[in-house]
């Protein structure tokens, strides 16, 4: 774990930036901005206005520029795909620019939606073959990190759980909120592939590598491969409701009118970089979950 530091954490109003808070909270100065200002910790910035992010970034004198924040619904980046670039991919290459000027390290979240899905997993030199805006917006900012940084960190992340209800946007609390409202059926795509990633797994994980300085492209995800509908099993079994809550599994038409965007049928990311360097802490899917669910979850149901 890196400690002492100065971190400028941009855009961190969401799941992501409430897991970094509290990892690295304790033994480094944040700066955390967004401009959702939905927590007390943090402080405003649109990170596109890119003078004032500029300023503010210089301001603080940083040893690390975290770069977070993302438009992450495809369905909002298919109907407004400037806004999507915009956010996704120029505002990234201001945070380049910015690291460059200070010389210091970049960390940049790209997502295991880069790739096309036509094969079942992705290692972390497969080649991305977006199929949205929302994906190729990601990898223009994950090119343009790439090509432009000597000290960088792109890390891939899966499907997001983490924050809690107040903030996790994601399929967990999807589900958990059809729970919930006293549903006792879910419908649930069987024919979406992915892994999840436990927001603070990641931001440990993260920790693990800036420490080491083994900077580049990492798959950073839970361990095990799964689908969307085990995923819901899981959850079900876990909070002790698999014989009140019948999921039902359905193809994606199910849902064409609602998630209209297109998605890869597979989005299972392989962490064999993190194994081969001797730093996946990443723990299994299973496990994350329950933990996740146990601590910010209690009472939720009631």
């Amino acid at each position: 774990m890196i400690k002492g530091k100065r971190i400028y954490i941009a855009g961190s109003g969401g799941m992501l930036g409430e897991a970094f808070h509290k990892v690295y909270g304790a033994d480094n100065i944040l700066r955390c901005t967004d401009k959702n200002v939905n927590d007390h910790w943090l402080e405003f910035l649109d990170f596109r206005d890119d003078k004032a992010y500029m300023r503010d970034v210089e301001a603080f004198q940083p040893d690390y520029l975290f770069h977070l924040g993302a438009h992450t619904s495809l369905e909002y980046c298919e109907e407004h795909p400037d806004d999507a670039y915009a956010t996704n991919t120029i505002a990234v290459e201001t945070a380049v620019h910015i690291a460059n000027k200070l010389d210091i390290p970049l960390l940049y979240i790209s997502t295991a939606g880069v790739f096309d899905g036509r094969k079942e997993t992705y290692d972390d030199w497969d080649d991305p073959a977006p199929l949205s805006h929302y994906a190729r917006s990601k990898f223009m900012g994950e090119r343009f990190v790439t090509q432009n940084l000597r000290r960088f960190l792109v890390c891939r992340a899966g499907w997001m759980m983490g924050a809690g209800p107040s903030k996790d946007k994601k399929f967990i609390q999807k589900i958990m909120a059809q729970v919930k409202a006293g549903k006792t059926e879910l419908h649930v795509v069987d024919d979406k592939l992915g892994t999840p990633t436990y927001t603070h797994d990641f931001a440990r994980n993260v920790a693990l590598l800036l420490g080491r300085e083994y900077w580049g492209v990492y798959n950073m995800v839970c361990g095990g491969e799964t689908g969307r509908l085990e995923v819901a099993q899981e959850l079900t079994r876990i909070i002790g409701k698999e014989a009140e809550i019948v999921v039902i599994p359905v193809s994606s038409d199910f849902f064409a009118t609602e998630y209209f965007a297109a998605r890869p049928a597979s989005e299972r990311l392989i962490t064999k970089k993190l194994e081969l360097r001797g730093c996946n802490i990443m723990r299994d899917w299973r496990v994350c979950l329950r933990e996740y669910l146990d601590e910010y979850y209690q009472g939720y149901l009631d």
